[in-house]
């Protein structure tokens, strides 16, 4: 019967949506069978983390594991019933069969069955907070597995571009060397630099190909599916970020799921100590029996209805130990909450110093890629004119291969630091996604 039975206590409807469901309003049903069609977006990365990713999924079963659970709790306050049948036959033929059956209600227990629902569902709020909070971790992760493919592309790319105009600066130092007005040096230099860029593309990329291999893995596929990404614009010069951290810290310990996880711990510990205390209690039950006995051909009847009183006298002091390990129990998951709150400020601190450094360094990042753009060209101007050294090009190139990667390197910051902020916050969720490809399209 009880099999027969999916929910009857319909305890699953206090589960949220299923982590992959969480992003459905904003493409449609993320979760299809096929990877999507062309080019994938922030967005298209998230949801198939959140589909795939076998984190989220573990998180949802155990929810639903402590859902159960609840419903295990609530069954106390039904009534039990029990149907035994029994025959033997003895030597010479004597037979006899019985039949019964037994009902039992627990009418009251001093509280332990409240006790029990409540640290059951406390628990279930708390695997409800912990679903959330590793969908914001495995949401984050996706952002910064997608963020770090796009920067080590766009390494790759300046490595190339690089490459080439080592490559163009050798051309003109070998045509100079030929022509009698450059000395051998200024060719094997040139030469040399030339060769170091050829290696810096192919370390660039072998990054770009570890990269890949990591967000393919980060989006439950095998690390040689081949992922094609969106093109990403440049990021966007930002306006400085100012904030009331202490607002922002106490927004955060509102929002964040792992302390709510955690407060309602406490909560289920304090159930825990309600229950121990109400478990060395009396109870009292009703109780009901009918039975019928069939032997040597004279059947038999007996039924009887009763109340049951049960007085626990002495049980070894296991009572007060049990009573004991749970105050104990709320007494260390009080500290781990404390240490919580803790960490959240942290987070939040840390999270908004790094934001407000990537936002200056991308905007002093644009400068400096705009000045030694414009020293190289002219360094290799006056080098091809023949009024410049071959060392004063190859220093230009040399800073502008390191502000194209300074400039690299400060886009994927900002962008990972505003997701870890949000992290941070509790409130990472598709409302970034739209507001950072808002930004690009701006841009």
């Amino acid at each position: 019967m009880a099999e027969g039975v999916s929910d009857p206590f319909d305890t699953e409807a206090a589960l949220p949506l299923k982590p992959a469901l969480r992003l459905g309003g904003a493409i449609g049903d993320p979760c299809a069978d096929a990877m999507p069609g062309g080019a994938l977006n922030l967005l298209d990365v998230v949801n198939l983390a959140l589909c795939n990713n076998s984190q989220t999924r573990e998180v949802w079963a155990s929810a639903r594991v402590q859902a159960a659970q609840v419903g295990v709790s609530k069954a106390s306050y039904f009534p039990g019933a029990n149907l035994s049948a029994s025959g033997n036959r003895t030597s010479p033929g004597t037979g006899q069969r019985s039949y019964g059956l037994t009902l039992s209600y627990l009418l009251y227990d001093f509280g332990t069955r409240a006790a029990s629902v409540e640290s059951a569902r406390q628990l279930l709020a708390a695997a409800d907070a912990t679903q959330d909070s590793t969908v914001q971790a495995v949401f984050l992760l996706a952002v910064q597995s997608f963020y770090q493919t796009q920067a080590t592309q766009a390494a790759l790319d300046a490595a190339l571009e690089s490459e080439r105009a080592a490559k163009e600066s050798f051309a003109a130092a070998e045509a100079r060397y030929f022509a009698g007005s450059a000395t051998p040096a200024d060719k094997l230099q040139a030469q040399t630099a030339y060769s170091q860029a050829t290696l810096n593309s192919i370390t660039a990329s072998g990054n770009m190909n570890n990269t890949k291999g990591v967000l393919a893995n980060m989006l439950g596929l095998d690390a040689n599916t081949n992922i094609i990404l969106a093109a990403a614009n440049t990021a966007a010069i930002p306006a400085s970020f100012d904030r009331d951290i202490s607002a922002l810290i106490g927004e955060a310990r509102l929002r964040r799921p792992d302390l709510q996880a955690a407060a309602a711990q406490v909560k289920a510990a304090e159930a825990s100590v309600d229950a121990a205390r109400a478990s060395g209690k009396p109870s009292v039950s009703l109780t009901a029996s009918t039975n019928q006995t069939s032997a040597a051909g004279i059947t038999s009847h007996g039924a009887s209805v009763g109340v049951n009183l049960s007085v626990p006298l002495f049980s070894g002091f296991a009572p007060t130990y049990r009573i004991r390990a749970a105050e104990a129990q709320v007494e260390a998951q009080a500290a781990q909450l404390e240490r919580l709150r803790l960490q959240v400020a942290l987070d939040v601190w840390t999270a908004y110093q790094n934001l407000v450094t990537a936002t200056q360094s991308l905007r002093t990042t644009a400068d400096l890629l705009n000045s030694a753009e414009q020293s190289e060209r002219v360094a290799l101007g006056r080098y091809k004119a023949g009024v410049g050294s071959i060392l004063d090009v190859l220093n230009a190139q040399s800073a502008l291969a390191s502000a194209r990667q300074q400039r690299i390197q400060s886009s994927f910051n900002w962008n990972t630091s505003r997701a870890t902020l949000a992290r941070a916050m509790g409130s990472l969720d598709e409302n970034l996604l739209r507001e950072i490809g808002q930004t690009q399209e701006k841009n």
